[in-house]
C-alpha cells in the first residue's frame, strides 16, 4: 500500500447521515495479549442534496471492513470510539438494514413473509405489510415468486439475495449495509445484481454502504470509494467514481471506468 496515513474527513454544513469517530477494536488472544484490528478509524457520510450516497469500503480480507459494518448496524460495539447516526449516538431504534454474503432468509417462510418480516415486528397489520412487501418484491424483480418458500432449490442464490434486498427496502431502512453480498454468486448473476443495486440506489435513494474486495465492482457501484489498509485497519485513501449517477453495464468499458480501476489497483499494490 502506497500510504498508511489515514484519510482526513471534512465535516461540511450538510446534515450528517452517520459517522464513525476515532473507532478502535482490540481483541485478546489466547495468551492474554492484545491484537489491534482497527485503530483511529474515522468515517463521515453526509446527506447530499437530492440523492443518497453510495459508499464503498474496499480492502483485502482481514482489514476490518466487515467489522465497521457491524458497528454501524449495532451488531457489535467498538472497544473505543463512537458510532453516530444523524449526529447523535446510535440507538436500537435506528432503521439500518444489512445484507450478508450468506443467505439470511427464513426457509420456512414464503418470499412474501420474509420480505414483510421487519414490518411484522413493527406491529403493522398483515394487509399493510403484504402490500408493502409486494411493492418491494416487484421492485427487485421477484414478482411471481412471492408464494414460494425462500430456500434452494425453489430460489437461486441471486433470487435469495433479492429477497434480502426487498426486506431491507420494505423496512424503509435509511441506511443499507451490504457485506460482500454477491461473493457467492456466479459472474452473470453478480453482474445482474450489480445492475439492480445501481437502479435501486437511483430510484429509492437510500444511503448504501457496500463492503467488497472487488475493485471493478467498487468503481461501478460506488459514489465514493474508501480504501482500507490493515495491521491495524484504517481508511488510507478515498476515490470518487467517474461514472454518472445513472449507470449501466456498458460503462464498464469506458476509458474513465478503466482508468479509475487501474488507479486503485496501482494504489493497492
Amino acid at each position: 500500500m502506497a500510504s498508511v496515513q489515514a484519510v482526513k474527513m471534512i465535516n461540511t454544513e450538510l446534515p450528517d447521515i452517520l459517522e464513525l469517530r476515532n473507532v478502535k477494536q482490540v481483541y485478546k488472544d489466547d495468551g492474554g495479549g492484545e491484537h489491534v484490528v482497527l485503530e483511529d478509524v474515522n468515517l463521515l457520510i453526509e446527506d447530499k442534496p437530492g440523492k443518497g450516497e453510495f459508499v464503498v469500503i474496499l480492502g483485502a480480507s482481514g482489514c476490518g471492513k466487515s467489522t465497521l459494518l457491524r458497528f454501524i448496524s449495532g451488531l457489535q460495539v467498538p472497544t473505543e470510539g463512537q458510532v453516530l447516526i444523524g449526529g447523535r449516538p446510535r440507538l436500537p431504534t435506528d432503521r439500518i438494514g444489512m445484507i450478508f454474503q450468506a443467505y439470511s432468509s427464513l426457509d420456512h417462510y414464503t418470499v412474501l413473509d420474509n420480505v414483510g418480516l421487519g414490518l411484522r415486528y413493527r406491529g403493522m397489520s398483515k394487509k399493510e405489510r403484504d402490500a408493502r412487501a409486494m411493492e418491494m418484491i416487484v421492485k427487485v424483480g421477484l414478482e411471481g415468486q412471492e408464494r414460494k418458500w425462500a430456500k434452494a432449490p425453489n430460489l437461486s442464490g441471486g433470487q435469495l439475495q433479492r429477497v434480502a434486498l426487498a426486506r431491507s427496502l420494505a423496512y424503509d431502512s435509511k441506511v443499507l449495509l451490504m457485506d460482500e453480498p454477491f461473493g457467492a454468486l456466479d459472474l452473470q448473476t453478480r453482474n445482474e445484481m450489480q445492475e439492480l443495486i445501481a437502479k435501486i440506489w437511483v430510484s429509492v435513494e437510500p444511503t448504501i454502504i457496500l463492503v467488497t474486495h472487488d475493485i471493478p465492482e467498487a468503481v461501478y457501484l460506488g459514489d465514493t470509494i474508501y480504501v482500507m489498509g490493515r495491521n491495524p485497519g484504517n481508511i488510507t485513501k478515498d476515490f470518487t467514481s467517474p461514472l454518472p449517477l445513472v449507470r449501466d453495464k456498458t460503462m464498464k468499458r469506458s476509458p474513465e471506468f478503466i482508468r479509475c480501476v487501474r488507479e486503485i489497483e496501482d494504489y493497492m499494490t
